[in-house]
């Protein structure tokens, strides 16, 4: 339960000792920012002693289509940059174009608008529908391309986004008349 989750917390908020993989670590003197599992929580559902330890209020608004694009380009080491790495221990080179990373980034915002606002983690699962077929094949396609002697190129452009994940949006478009 959320009185539960709450419950466990407050020791930690309030200042305590904390065991880690790491040693003891005190709470103390720490700034602890809440969000996410509270985005829907008023403040009188929390309890009295978490609201006094968390007194600051900030109503965020959700991820942009742009906000988006920029988690999966400008980080270095970014969700397609870590599928490149993935796919290459395979033998397998993955060339995604920007209009692909953009369509990633509109099917997450259209999804996280009609469905569950998840924010941020809708684009691993996106990422996830578009490189399934390609991840299940690329130690055989990979294979195949070393014993020919040539390289494994694939491209993911606008339109394979499109085919494997563009279905999403128009599922979600007709989940909200469907009582």
């Amino acid at each position: 339960s959320s009185e539960g989750v709450q419950q466990d917390l407050l020791p930690i908020i309030e200042g305590s000792l904390v065991n880690t993989k790491f040693g003891q670590v005190s709470t103390n003197h720490m700034l602890f920012v809440a969000s996410g599992a509270f985005h829907s929580v008023k403040p009188s559902d929390m309890l009295a002693e978490l609201q006094g330890r968390l007194p600051i209020r900030v109503e965020l608004s959700g991820l942009t289509k742009e906000d988006l694009y920029r988690i999966l380009t400008e980080p270095d080491n970014n969700m397609v940059v870590q599928q490149k790495a993935l796919l290459a221990t395979e033998g397998v080179t993955l060339d995604v174009t920007d209009c692909a990373v953009r369509e990633i980034a509109e099917v997450a915002y259209e999804v996280n608008r009609y469905i569950d606002n998840i924010g941020a983690r809708r684009l691993h699962t996106v990422l996830e529908r578009v490189l399934d077929e390609v991840s299940f094949d690329a130690s055989e396609e990979g294979r195949k391309a070393k014993e020919d002697g040539r390289e494994c190129v694939i491209t993911i452009d606008k339109q394979y986004v499109h085919d494997k994940v563009g279905h999403l949006v128009q599922q979600t478009d007709l989940s909200r008349f469907i009582l």
